[in-house]
């Protein structure tokens, strides 16, 4: 065999071996798109405006450039916008504030996809609360659709209160319609950012509920379409200045802190070290103690005897 051969099939072998690397290669490529993906259109459902997942407004897709959340921690609800409740009732959102925290969630009633989806994430995880809708807090479904009618509102309502399935929730939930100006002026003070697309006659939108404090402040947001029960807990007794909950519940507040940009609750490691410090010595003393306390009575009967001996 002369040179050129063995060259040639050295250059043979050596593309066949570089297109074997090739095909997980291609793979492991194909999968780490897929995850950014994965990633990647969630955050651009989401709308996040702050956080880890918060794509820039110059980088969102056409159909996103103003569709997202704009976090407005700690600010007011308007209270004298008008809308309508479910039975074509004209009310202010002053009439729902002052009394106990509420979960404020925007939606439109006829969206075909993630409406729903933030509904029944939002009533899967009320239902695992011990609290109450009505009792302990109060929940405003507002549609941002001014072309929607309490007829519609009647309707989601009577939906979701039958899988909720509890009672008092019939006064405690509360859905909305209203005119295009009160609308505007809701989801600006919310950060709520939605937009209208003409070809297919639907809204583009974020999906993300927010807890508001009794007296109508934003507390907190969560985002998605599922929201941990524990979460919201936290969340609640947090905008009812501890109103609502117990001794465990206060203690989780101490050691967990409510994070803005990721909208969940994570763990403060230097109070959890605190805590555990603190319940060791706890532990650490009242065994001592009893240890003492068992000597004690163990010695006693020895010394009588000794004394007795010495006695006699």
């Amino acid at each position: 065999m002369g040179w050129d051969s063995l060259t040639t099939a050295a250059e043979t072998a050596a593309a066949e071996d570089e297109r074997n690397e090739a095909v997980p290669s291609v793979k492991r490529s194909s999968i780490w798109v897929t995850a950014v993906l994965a990633m990647t259109v969630p955050a651009f459902g989401q709308g996040m405006t702050q956080g880890i997942m918060s794509p820039p407004a110059h980088v969102r897709p056409p159909g996103l450039k103003n569709v997202g959340i704009e976090q407005h921690l700690d600010e007011p609800i308007p209270p004298d916008l008008t809308f309508r409740d479910e039975t074509g009732k004209a009310v202010r959102l002053r009439d729902y504030f002052g009394r106990k925290p509420m979960i404020l969630n925007l939606v439109y009633y006829q969206c075909p996809m993630l409406c729903s989806e933030v509904l029944a994430g939002l009533e899967s995880s009320l239902r695992v609360l011990k609290f109450d809708v009505g009792k302990e807090f109060e929940v405003l479904t507002v549609s941002f659709d001014p072309h929607e009618t309490p007829e519609m509102a009647t309707k989601k309502k009577a939906e979701f209160l039958k899988r909720y399935g509890r009672a008092g929730a019939v006064e405690g939930w509360h859905f909305l319609t209203g005119p295009e100006e009160s609308i505007d002026a809701l989801s600006q003070a919310a950060g709520f950012q939605y937009q209208y697309d003409p070809r297919t006659g639907q809204f583009a939108h974020a999906t993300a509920i927010m807890v508001l404090t009794a007296e109508g402040k934003i507390a907190q947001y969560y985002y998605g379409v599922e929201f941990a029960p524990q979460d919201l807990r936290l969340g609640l007794i947090q905008a009812s200045e501890n109103k609502i909950g117990n001794l465990a519940d206060q203690v989780l507040l101490y050691c967990y802190h409510y994070d803005p940009a990721t909208g969940k609750y994570g763990a403060v490691i230097t109070r959890v070290l605190q805590l555990s410090a603190g319940a060791t010595m706890l532990v650490l003393g009242s065994l001592l103690v009893v240890l003492i306390r068992r000597g004690s009575d163990s010695a006693r009967p020895g010394d009588r005897v000794s004394y007795a001996g010495r006695q006699s």
